[in-house]
């Protein structure tokens, strides 16, 4: 697939997955992509763990109370960890962000469907914290998000987004 194809055929997806094994191979070019993005100030703040132990799937789907999200056959759950640059500044969160860019479009390149899971994993219920025990995080590595990597059982579906003309321009707003 070409790189645009792979940007313009990525969606969310919500539904449950075939049980299909993700191969670990395809997991590894998943990784290595995250691994791939840019890292403000070169911090590297981002560690990412792919789940594919059917135990271990079935224990983070029992924290996820989302059937779509526990049906997928593996996972990446991305963690991120405070440094400071030089100056000062800090890019945890634009380090993650495009660590799972780059993986969700790896993800739709090799034929497979998943969701960018943030919000849910990181402010309800504790899940952030339960994955960290159950992936045996560090405590300075806090894990931000959650993508279910798998076949979908039903197509996906795109969202309506509004017109290229309400959204961007050139030369002025």
């Amino acid at each position: 697939m070409e790189l645009i194809q792979a940007i313009l055929n990525r969606h969310s997806y919500r539904g449950m997955y075939l049980p299909d094994p993700v191969p670990r191979e395809h997991l590894q070019k998943i990784l290595e992509a995250g691994l791939a993005a840019p890292s403000g100030c070169n911090l590297q703040s981002v560690h990412l763990v792919a789940v594919e132990d059917p135990a271990l799937m079935g224990e983070i789907g029992g924290m996820l109370h989302k059937p779509g999200f526990a049906s997928a056959p593996a996972a990446v759950v991305v963690f991120s960890k405070l440094k400071y640059a030089a100056d000062g500044h800090e890019y945890r969160a634009q380090d993650y962000a495009a660590a799972i860019e780059n993986m969700l479009l790896t993800i739709t390149d090799l034929g497979y469907a998943s969701c960018w899971v943030e919000g849910y994993v990181r402010f309800y219920e504790n899940i952030a914290e339960k994955l960290a025990r159950a992936l045996k995080a560090p405590q300075d590595w806090h894990a931000v998000a959650y993508l279910p990597v798998g076949r979908p059982a039903q197509p996906v579906q795109p969202t309506a987004k509004a017109p290229f003309e309400e959204r961007a321009g050139f030369n002025a707003f």
